[in-house]
């Protein structure tokens, strides 16, 4: 794959390095936006069905891109914390079961499951980030968890890469455990899902929740979420119209049904239809899928390969290859430079990424190149 840089609208001198804190979005996606505010312009071109055929292709599209068994086991959600809610609402416990999480996962991820812990009398157990920085830290961690996973068991919420640094987590290794003991695996795949290849059914997880204006390259506010035969027959966070059974025939919506659609549907959010969004997340899973997503993660590996070494040989640690992205990686930076300084320069040198807790944050995508790379070479070498 060569460089996408021209498919975007970003000025010539910018180093965006930074698509874990909101991806650009392609001139054909935000062309699709464009044609949803003009249709909303003359409102009586908006017919029923209008409601439903874009939402079903995007489905089937988020489906695609995850293996999942049938679009109908896809929702359409505005957030990550909208999907988790769903789990929370549904999920099977007893009291004194536990809850594990990673250290330092984003708050999405973990507020819904401390409020349930005192809610149902549960413990949210938290497996820390090994300190030491050695060259097995992320087997370390992952080797804490399965650890930990025991018949108290309920769930394991993770991200599929932690958000921060970048470890890749071993879902597979991870759901067989969970489902030894009859715990359910949730996953968020904000920051992976459509730059790293997600498979629900090898993975073998129970949900996964994706924030949609990341690695999805969408529209902020339309997210996506995958459930599994786990959360069959489960209650949604509301009750919309939309969701219930016949809800295409608008002029019998006050024959009311307590009926809802099939499997994941029940849990679309109200307004899903958006006619702004949803167009925009066709254009941009499209382009993912065309792409394709091993694609993706291989071109941001060569562009950032032997750059880490520069960066390694200046000091700086980098989890190893095999237990890390390689489009989402975090820098942990020697003792004679500081963040604030760092980030200083970079802004001078118009370089954009984050600072996640003790980690410098660098997210690559396909509008990337070579000169956005040697830009951050340039400044962390200067020090």
């Amino acid at each position: 794959m060569t460089c996408q840089k021209h498919l975007f609208d970003l000025e010539p001198d910018a180093h965006y390095l930074n698509c874990a804190y909101m991806s650009p979005i392609s001139k054909a996606t935000a062309a699709a936006g464009i044609v949803g505010v003009q249709q909303k312009m003359r409102p009586y071109q908006v017919t029923p069905n209008d409601f439903f055929s874009d939402v079903e292709r995007l489905k089937t599209l988020f489906a695609t891109l995850v293996n999942a068994e049938h679009r109908d086991r896809i929702a359409l959600i505005p957030s990550v914390s909208y999907g988790m809610a769903v789990v929370a609402k549904n999920l099977k416990t007893q009291k004194g079961q536990n809850i594990i999480v990673a250290e330092g996962q984003f708050p999405s991820n973990v507020y819904a499951w401390r409020e349930l812990a005192k809610e149902r009398d549960l413990v949210v157990n938290t497996i820390p980030y090994p300190i030491e920085m050695s060259d097995n830290r992320g087997k370390t961690w992952n080797e804490r968890i399965l650890e930990n996973i025991d018949n108290q068991t309920v769930m394991v919420a993770l991200g599929h890469i932690h958000w921060a640094n970048g470890t890749l987590f071993n879902l597979k290794q991870i759901s067989k455990r969970c489902h030894e003991v009859g715990a359910i695996l949730v996953i968020d795949g904000t920051q992976s899902v459509g730059a790293l290849p997600f498979d629900v059914q090898d993975f073998g997880v129970d949900a996964l929740i994706c924030a949609g204006y990341k690695t999805l390259m969408g529209a902020y506010s339309l997210s996506y979420a995958y459930f599994s035969s786990y959360f069959d027959g489960g209650k949604p966070v509301e009750e919309t119209w939309i969701a219930r059974r016949d809800s295409e025939n608008f002029a019998d919506l006050l024959n009311y049904k307590d009926d809802y659609h099939p499997l994941s549907i029940r849990y679309d959010m109200g307004e899903k239809s958006n006619f702004i969004a949803v167009p925009m997340g066709i254009v941009a899973l499209s382009e993912i899928l065309e792409r394709g997503v091993d694609n993706i993660q291989n071109y941001s590996k060569s562009l950032t390969i032997n750059a880490i070494e520069q960066w390694r040989g200046a000091g700086c640690w980098v989890e190893k290859a095999a237990f890390r992205s390689h489009h989402l990686f975090g820098l942990q930076l020697p003792p004679h430079i500081s963040s604030d300084n760092l980030l200083a320069k970079l802004k001078e040198n118009k370089v954009m990424v984050s600072v996640r807790g003790d980690f410098v944050r660098i997210s690559t995508n396909v509008y990337n190149d070579e000169a956005d790379i040697a830009a951050l070479t340039n400044v962390l070498l200067s020090f």
